[in-house]
């Protein structure tokens, strides 16, 4: 029998799969294990392909088996109807008898299932886990703050160049980050891009992984382009950029693009976390990564926090999020 913390973990890996596969909506993943704690079925949420809800889609793969059972969810229950009836009826008509949840709702209108649950006689634990707030991050940033959580992934040699002076950039890192990138890329619900890097490089920004989900591909910037498959932003400025992401629901976006874009967004606050992939090579001259960010004093540094760090081949991927002073 799996403890919850292993059920958890299982979890995590089904909604990190499904987060490319969700717009508006969390990527929220759920098993259903039976009386005796056999495991029986596990769903997510994939927008893109159906309005079902983790939920819905564990129980109705479980049948009669969820009866007296426990049903493990990655998010609170959702409590209203919107396009789907709220996850709660469908719960109680299962016959399941015992909740455990990883994440409070936050979403004002949705939230509230938990407290439904328990007063229709289910037994509701809620047992935290930073393992699964992180995986659906994105989508709570996105209620948190009103707009989606924004990466952005470079490759840099160890004293922090793009591309040399004669403008090369292929390929500063190494084949297995490369191809870890793909795994990136798939978790998105959009990646962005500057005019200019569109221009320079011609990059799909698809995802080479089977089964990904294609993300929404932007091109930001003044200069024309022809991009087709891409949504062109023709414009400097940010609001048009999170106006296009929030109307499209988008949680997580992945940025990869040169210094001048990248500190552009650097400079409003907008880059949530970075991913960074450091190839042990030295140019001593060349493109850096970012530009001018106006910061003149040290007690004025932009600070991050290094939550994980590891050789990928040859290379080190950093992974940082934003400290919130």
């Amino acid at each position: 029998m799996k403890s919850t913390l292993e059920i958890f973990n299982d979890l995590a890996s089904l909604s990190r799969a499904a987060s490319g596969w969700c717009v508006h909506n969390p990527n929220v993943s759920a098993a259903v294990y039976d009386r005796d704690g056999n495991f029986v079925a596990a769903g997510v949420h994939k927008k893109k392909v159906s309005n079902d809800h983790a939920e819905v889609v564990a129980l109705k793969a479980a049948g009669t088996r969820a009866q007296g059972g426990t049903l493990y969810l990655s998010l609170e229950p959702c409590n209203h109807s919107g396009t789907t009836p709220p996850c709660v009826d469908a719960i109680k008509a299962s016959g399941i008898k015992r909740v455990v949840y990883a994440v409070s709702d936050p979403h004002p209108i949705a939230r509230g299932g938990a407290e439904a649950l328990k007063k229709s006689g289910i037994d509701v634990v809620h047992e935290k886990s930073e393992l699964l707030e992180f995986e659906q991050r994105g989508w709570l940033h996105r209620i948190t703050h009103g707009r989606p959580l924004i990466t952005a992934k470079v490759g840099i040699t160890l004293d922090g160049f793009i591309a040399a002076s004669d403008g090369t950039s292929q390929w500063i890192t190494s084949e297995e980050s490369r191809h870890d990138v793909q795994n990136l890329r798939s978790q998105m619900g959009a990646i962005i891009t500057s005019t200019e890097t569109f221009l320079n490089d011609h990059p799909s920004l698809l995802p080479r992984v089977e089964g990904a989900a294609a993300p929404l591909r932007l091109v930001v910037g003044e200069r024309d382009v022809q991009a087709t498959g891409f949504t062109h932003i023709q414009s400097r400025e940010s609001a048009p950029l999170i106006d296009l992401l929030n109307k499209e629901g988008i949680n997580h976006a992945l940025v990869e693009a040169g210094g001048v874009f990248l500190s552009a967004l650097f400079r409003q606050n907008l880059i949530d976390e970075l991913v960074i992939y450091q190839a042990p090579k030295l140019l001593g001259s060349g493109k850096k990564w970012v530009e001018n960010l106006g910061i003149a004093s040290l007690s004025n540094a932009m600070e991050w926090e290094c939550i994980d760090s590891h050789r990928i081949g040859p290379d080190v991927k950093s992974h940082y999020r934003r400290v919130v002073k």
